[in-house]
């Protein structure tokens, strides 16, 4: 269900399911440009590349976005904003609709962690749900399905309240003097979405 890559101290957490509509985005976008230049010829990559937008729109919503846990703190990557959230900024995780980490200055939810649904909800097994972090667990030792560990939400939460519970009991975290979280908007991405969807719009106008 999930996949994680170490890289320098950090794990980078991104749903396994992202790599499967990524590469299906590539192929359908390949595929019809494709058979644009079949139909039209080498005259229509003219017409037909605003397909391409197929593809970037499969790596922007479901490649990009990640969850990295590192030593400085939490980094959540969504289509439209990277949030970088200090450990000593963060009071609660939570994942009642998807991975939502709680600070002093509002919630920010992570696109890459959903909560499961029906499906995986039942998908959970006993290990599934042992040996978690101390903090995942409510009242009479019961959680939240989205706290299962075979789920997006679930695993996600599990590195972060793993290495949150690792630098409190090793008295890590500076308290006194607490960062805030910061976000920075990724524009250039948002820009390029919209000029690709009007390119493709004009396209289909031209060409009906």
């Amino acid at each position: 269900m999930t996949s994680t890559q170490d890289v320098a101290g950090a794990t980078i957490f991104r749903p396994r399911t992202s790599s499967w509509f990524t590469a299906l985005a590539v192929v359908v976008a390949v595929g019809a440009l494709a058979s644009v230049v079949a139909t039209e010829g080498p005259g229509g990559l003219l017409v037909g590349w605003p397909l391409l937008g197929i593809a970037f729109a499969g790596w922007w919503l479901f490649w990009y976005p990640t969850v990295v846990v590192a030593d400085q703190g939490i980094t959540v990557r969504n289509p439209l904003a990277t949030i970088d959230v200090p450990w000593e900024a963060l009071i609660d995780v939570d994942t009642k609709y998807a991975l939502k980490l709680v600070t002093p200055v509002g919630a920010f939810t992570a696109w890459a962690a959903p909560a499961p649904g029906v499906w995986g909800t039942h998908a959970g097994k006993p290990e599934h749900v042992t040996n978690l972090p101390s903090m995942s667990y409510g009242p009479g030792q019961s959680i939240r399905p989205g706290d299962l560990k075979n789920t997006d939400s679930g695993y996600a939460a599990y590195l972060v309240r793993s290495r949150w519970e690792e630098l409190v009991e090793n008295g890590a975290l500076d308290l006194d003097r607490p960062s805030l979280p910061q976000r920075s908007w990724h524009w250039r991405l948002v820009v390029l979405a919209v000029l690709l969807a009007a390119a493709a719009t004009w396209t289909l106008a031209v060409g009906l």
